[in-house]
């Protein structure tokens, strides 16, 4: 029998992290179905909301060790879905651009994202959903304001 403890589920942060690891579960098996993780997802959702980047700097702003943005660059320049182009004053840096392909894709991947949180916030009504969606947002500003102060040189 597999019951969760009542104690557990009075606590607000242990609800949000079962959820959590639920929904991530359920987009992360989406997208491997296109042979994707979500990682991909983030760096191509990253170079189309806020343009190209230094992949070191790309790396920086999604929290993602510099040797594993390296793979994940690599996965989507093979298929067609960034472009990558050394500077030419330091060779040391390449600039990623997300093509035409990777916005095409990003384009799908975010409604097959919004399907995956249809169905997990079922049994909510639009208000309710609307309703979560600002409280979170309100969690996460601040979960953000708290990790970005803790950095040193911030």
């Amino acid at each position: 029998m597999n019951e969760t403890p009542p104690s557990l589920l009075g606590l607000t942060t242990y609800l949000m992290s079962r959820t959590g690891k639920v929904a991530r579960g359920r987009l992360a098996d989406r997208l491997a179905e296109r042979g994707l993780r979500l990682w991909h997802m983030s760096v191509l959702a990253a170079l189309v909301d806020f343009g190209p980047h230094v992949q070191r700097e790309l790396a920086v702003r999604l929290a993602i060790d510099r040797s594993d943005i390296v793979k994940i660059v690599d996965d989507l320049a093979v298929a067609g879905l960034v472009e990558r182009a050394r500077d030419t004053t330091d060779r040391r840096r390449v600039t990623v651009t997300a093509g035409p392909a990777g916005r095409t894709l990003l384009d799908r991947l975010h409604a097959e994202a919004l399907a995956v949180q249809d169905d997990l916030l079922a049994p909510l009504t639009t208000v309710e959903r609307r309703r979560l969606a600002a409280l979170l947002r309100r969690v996460y500003d601040h979960v953000q304001d708290d990790a970005g102060a803790q950095r040193p040189g911030r």
